[in-house]
């Protein structure tokens, strides 16, 4: 049996220098490409490609590549990790592309994701929400036994959805407003659904949003599309109960 020719592909791919930098799209060939390849397998052939020519690589971000991290964040024809539903970059092989495809990678475009280089973004705007209130400090004592307090299974799985999310920022990048409340919704659902983090409810609610909206991220759209791209598929239904919260917190909260 003959092995399955490989693709020649147009890659036109965002290069900037630095975040000063106004950056452009720049075009490359790739020939021979496996369709059973990653896409970011795809991408070490051509960085290998351009070493030998002495020009520099291009620059994105990538960590376990096996869907876990979120750290593969690239725009691929115009969708956040391109065309699967609920797949990451790192995730999509090149057997979704055809021969002599011209593909258009971009890195995410926000105000509070800053472009560091080429297709890589200072996505540490996540990192100060999650450290405004994302955590449980009152003292839970050690893990208790699985069935020791019993937590309906609707909640349970609830709660397991939303703490799916691994914070790739693609909601943010499929956003027209750049909005980070899906993300957002999803870390304040995943502590705020289960006993152990009900007791700062209230206050984690009110400083995660705080943090969101002083990081520069836009007002949500109701559109849906952070979901609809979300590599997770992390529900809507997190928004609306993270809205829930937010409105009974600011109506009894003692910051006013």
């Amino acid at each position: 049996m003959s092995e399955a020719k490989g693709m020649n592909l147009t890659l036109k791919v965002w290069r900037q220098k630095n975040a000063s930098d106004k950056g452009k799209m720049v075009t490359y060939q790739v020939s021979d490409i496996s369709p059973d390849m990653s896409f970011l397998e795809m991408f070490d052939v051509l960085n290998e490609d351009l070493l030998q020519k002495g020009e520099d690589p291009i620059t994105f971000d990538h960590d376990c590549r096996e869907g876990i991290c979120g750290m593969c964040s690239m725009y691929i024809n115009g969708k956040p990790h391109g065309p699967l539903d609920g797949t990451t970059t790192c995730q999509l092989h090149m057997r979704n592309f055809k021969d002599g495809d011209t593909i258009y990678v971009e890195p995410w475009r926000a105000k509070a994701f800053p472009v560091l280089k080429d297709l890589s973004v200072d996505r540490t705007s996540f990192d100060r929400i999650i450290q405004a209130g994302g955590f449980i400090s009152i003292n839970t004592g050690n893990a208790p036994d699985a069935n020791e307090i019993p937590i309906p299974k609707d909640i349970a799985d609830e709660a397991f959805n939303a703490a799916t999310c691994i914070g790739c920022g693609a909601c943010v990048a499929a956003c027209k407003n750049a909005s980070a409340m899906l993300f957002t919704a999803a870390k304040v659902s995943q502590l705020s659904m289960l006993p152990q983090g009900k007791a700062e409810k209230k206050k984690r609610v009110e400083a995660m949003v705080a943090q969101m909206d002083e990081e520069g991220f836009g007002a949500c759209t109701n559109t849906g599309a952070c979901s609809a791209e979300c590599p997770k598929e992390i529900s809507l239904e997190h928004i609306a109960r993270m809205n829930r919260d937010y409105l009974n917190a600011k109506l009894t909260s003692d910051n006013v």
